[in-house]
Order: C-alpha cells, then sequence, then structure tokens
C-alpha cells in the first residue's frame, strides 16, 4: 500500500465511529462534542507513514487496510479470566471486556477509603478528551473509548497491595476495535502499585488502542507494570503519558510477549524539583512480530535523575524498534540520566533498530546512554556445556540471565514471579 494512500485510509474507520455516534455511551457526560473533535484531528493527521521519523521502522498498512468495528458486547465468566488474574494474592482489580467496564469480573470493594474508582464518562473533565495526544491514534482513542476508568489515590493514602488493571479482548468474526482509556491521579505522599495488562480470547483479528494518564503528586511513589500478551492477530498501539512532580518517584516495568504489531508510547515529564523516573521493558517475541518503543523523559526541573533500561529477545523473523529520547530543559540543571538499549538476537533473520536520542539545553548534566546487539555468548555456552550442562539448559540460563537484569527491578513478587513464569511458557514455545 503506497504511503500516501496508508495516510489518507482513515476512511476505514468512519463507519466504526458512526456508529458509535448512536451509542449511549458517545454523548454521556456531554463528551459528545469533544469525541467528534478528537476523531476530526485523527482523520485530518491520517495513520502515520514511514516518511515520518517517528515511524521510519514501523509500518501500519496491516491497520490501515482493515475496516474495524467496534468490538461488540461479550459474554466472559470468571473461568475464562483466571488465567490472566493474580488469584487472592493480588484481589482488587478493575476488569475491561472489549473496552466495557465488568463490574461483576472486577473487585474493588476491599480498596482502602482513600482510593476511588469511576467512569471517566461521569466526571467528563478529567478524561482529558480535549488534549490532543502525542499520536493521532491518542486522539482516535479519545474518540472511541466507552468505558474509561478514573482511579484516584488521596493524599498520604499508602495501597499495601497491587491495583490490577486488566483489558480483555473477545474476538469473533469481523474485526473488532478496542479502545481502553485509564486516567490515574495519585495524591500527594501517597504509595500505590498498578498491573496493567492485557490479554486475549480468541482467535480473531482485533486491534487494542489504548490511552494511559498518570499525574503523580509531590512526595508521592508510584510503581507501575505492564503486562501485554495478546495473540498474533493482535495490532496493540498505546500511548502513556506520565506527569511526576516535586519529590515523587515513577517506576515502570513493561513486558511485551505478543502482538502482529505492537507500538509503545511512553512519555514522562520530571515537572518537579528532586522528581525521579524509571522506564525498564522487556520484549520477547517471535514469528513475524514487530514491536516498537518509543520514550520520552522530558527533564523540566532541576536535579531530576531518570534510569532506562529496555531489552529484547529476538526469534524467528520478529523485528523490533527502541527510540530513546532524553530532553533536558535550559533550567533543568543538575540533572542525572542514563538510558541503556540490549538486544539478544535468537536467529540470524531477526532485526532491530535502536536510536538513542539526547536533546540537552542545560550545561551542568551527566546524561549517558548505550545500546548493544548480539547473539548468545559462544563462549557462555562452551563453557556450561564442557561442565555438563545441555545446549538447551545452557541457552535458557543465559536467556534469563539477560532478561532477569530487568525483571529483577520489579518490587512485587507475585508479579515479579508473574512475569518469569510468561517469559519462561514464551521460551518453552521456541524450544530453546
Amino acid at each position: 500500500m503506497a504511503q500516501a494512500q496508508v495516510a489518507e485510509r482513515s476512511e476505514t474507520l468512519a463507519p466504526a465511529f458512526d456508529a458509535f455516534r448512536r451509542d449511549a455511551a458517545f454523548g454521556a457526560g456531554g463528551l459528545g462534542p469533544a469525541r467528534s473533535a478528537a476523531f476530526d484531528r485523527f482523520v485530518r493527521q491520517g495513520f502515520p507513514t514511514t516518511r515520518q521519523e517517528e515511524w521510519r521502522h514501523t509500518s501500519v498498512a496491516p491497520i490501515a487496510k482493515i475496516a474495524f468495528e467496534l468490538a461488540p458486547v461479550a459474554d466472559v465468566s470468571a473461568a475464562d479470566v483466571e488465567p490472566f488474574l493474580f488469584g487472592t494474592e493480588i484481589p482488587h482489580r478493575v476488569v475491561l471486556v472489549n473496552g466495557r467496564w465488568s463490574k461483576t469480573l472486577s473487585s474493588t470493594a476491599s480498596l482502602p477509603a482513600g482510593v476511588m474508582i469511576r467512569n471517566l464518562r461521569d466526571v467528563p473533565a478529567e478524561a482529558g478528551v480535549d488534549t490532543p495526544g502525542p499520536t493521532p491514534f491518542a486522539d482516535l482513542n479519545a474518540a472511541m473509548f466507552e468505558d474509561g476508568v478514573l482511579i484516584e489515590v488521596a493524599p498520604k493514602t499508602v495501597v499495601a497491595e497491587p491495583l490490577h488493571l486488566l483489558s480483555i479482548t473477545v474476538t469473533g468474526t469481523s474485526a473488532a476495535l478496542v479502545s481502553p482509556r485509564f486516567v490515574i491521579k495519585v495524591g500527594e505522599q501517597a504509595q500505590v502499585f498498578f498491573v496493567e495488562s492485557y490479554a486475549g480470547l480468541g482467535s480473531g483479528v482485533s486491534w487494542t488502542n489504548t490511552v494511559t494518564r498518570v499525574d503523580v503528586a509531590p512526595d508521592a511513589m508510584v510503581d507501575h507494570v505492564k503486562f501485554q500478551r495478546e495473540q498474533a492477530t493482535t495490532f496493540h498501539l498505546a500511548a502513556m503519558m506520565v506527569r511526576v512532580d516535586r519529590a515523587a518517584t515513577f517506576r515502570s516495568h513493561a513486558v511485551t510477549l505478543g502482538a502482529k504489531i505492537a507500538r509503545n508510547d511512553l512519555i514522562s515529564t520530571l515537572a518537579g524539583e528532586g522528581a525521579e523516573c524509571t522506564l525498564d521493558g522487556l520484549y520477547v517475541v517471535g514469528g513475524d512480530s514487530l514491536v516498537d518503543t518509543h520514550t520520552t523523559i522530558d527533564h523540566a526541573m532541576p536535579h531530576c535523575p531518570s534510569h532506562e533500561l529496555y531489552k529484547g529477545i529476538l526469534a524467528d523473523k520478529a523485528r523490533a524498534v527502541f527510540n530513546g529520547k532524553i530532553i533536558v530543559r535550559q533550567d533543568a540543571q543538575k540533572t542525572n540520566a542514563k538510558q541503556t538499549n540490549k538486544a539478544l538476537l535468537l536467529s540470524d533473520e531477526a532485526t532491530i533498530n535502536t536510536k538513542p536520542q539526547l536533546e540537552i539545553f542545560a550545561d551542568d548534566v551527566k546524561c549517558t546512554h548505550g545500546a548493544a546487539i548480539g547473539q548468545l555468548d559462544e563462549d557462555a555456552m562452551f563453557y556450561m556445556q564442557a561442565r555438563g550442562i545441555g545446549e538447551a539448559d545452557a541457552r535458557n540460563l543465559l536467556i534469563h540471565a539477560f532478561a532477569g537484569e530487568v525483571l529483577d527491578g520489579v518490587r512485587e513478587d507475585v508479579v515479579r514471579e508473574r512475569a518469569m513464569r510468561l517469559l519462561e511458557e514464551k521460551l518453552s514455545l521456541w524450544k530453546v
């Protein structure tokens, strides 16, 4: 498909948007005009093409050519979602099924009094629909989300157990579009841990187009882990925008394990002096999947450290893109930023394009970046095999050690153990 045609294919989504206009959710909370404006912004921009620098290595032509429909209401049982939950170890959860909040599958009754969860349709001012997104697809989400979720954590509230945000896509015979939207506001000196996960049921074609906004107030501490484990027939496009205020801390660990095309745009603004941010991630893909990660850490104030470590494990004909941008504003003196991207290629046909970016406008800073791409260390393999360790076990040990540097940073034991188990399941499919 020619690039000009790709950009113009936004009309493939016009029928889905027109159908949504007739849904009660469209105008709920008075959001109708803002939704229409957001869709107009998307249409004006069109689908991005590989002629645009931010999308140079990622063609969305496979998405643009499909006439997606709004995902229908789906009947999902507790047994269906059980494999994606954490049991009694993480009892608090909000479950969306095809973009709609399932109160029967969710469990929020035992949350502390300082945590409030509402539908964004009931608090339209918090939805952020009037604010243009960082990508055209964020505007499309603003136009098409049905049951957005607002989570507010009151100042000084300490949430002892993580809160699980689970989005399930149930596919059928038609190509389904799902638009989850999460807004998280954490009050001053509060502490909370979120697990945001995406999974699918069925083998049909689907598109998860999700947006998450996080606002971290002064002295607050937020941990965030994202699991993306959808099928090879799914397209996953995500935008996450984080604002970290004075002396606050935001730590993120993203684990990407599936999808035909997975694109994550993560933007973190250190908006208060002494704010700290950690963005770590692990992507493990095979087949002909493409995973694209674009991160931006914007140091807007002084004395703000940031840390970033992204690692990829690629098999078969899988492709990956990593673009990590660090911006240091003129007033952001005493910035300390470190970025590292490493990729492990398990086949000769797997490829990655990595691009670190530094934009520094202050003079008293310390910023470093590094990238490394390679295959399994033959000397290490020989060393272990010479000591009686089989080839398959030796490979697994090296791969686990490579991934462990990222996953070991997850502070919650049950979440870290789940991440390791998902990695092992992925490796078992490749028989490595």
